[in-house]
């Protein structure tokens, strides 16, 4: 069989055929393989704009904490850490054992290590981008 390798000019469209493959190996192999989305939004309430908020997903008992966005004129507030309780509170839910996620150096460690979140990896480059860390907290199921 003779095959091409070649960049895609709309490389948002080749995410789900590339996708769909491992989708069906990954649930061939070990089965419940579809992640469930969680989303909690950060909206303006006059224009209903989404400023920030949280998107998530749960999977094979983790929950990953893929963002985490507050307006920066209202960082300080709080809104962080009610977005990150209500994740942990929908993770629990679920049934997931931790909480996982990743930030830069110029992020928000400190914000996460407050909340429990603890380093279990580390991806080294140039400051002031890096390093990246993968940060976990264990949870308490129901």
């Amino acid at each position: 069989m003779n095959l091409v390798i070649q960049q895609a000019d709309r490389p948002d469209d080749a995410y789900m055929p590339i996708w769909a493959p491992l989708l069906a190996f990954n649930q061939k192999a070990v089965g419940d393989a579809q992640g469930v989305p969680f989303a909690l939004t950060i909206t303006q309430p006059d224009s209903g704009e989404v400023l920030g908020g949280l998107w998530g997903l749960s999977l094979w008992g983790s929950f990953y904490v893929g963002l985490l966005v507050v307006p920066e004129s209202t960082r300080g507030r709080g809104l962080g850490s009610e977005l990150m309780a209500r994740a942990e509170a929908e993770a629990t839910g679920r049934g997931c054992r931790q909480m996982w996620l990743d930030t830069y150096a110029f992020q928000a460690r400190p914000f996460y290590e407050r909340l429990g979140f603890s380093v279990f990896g580390q991806i080294d480059g140039a400051a002031p981008i890096f390093p990246r860390v993968f940060m976990q907290k264990a949870l308490t199921t129901a």
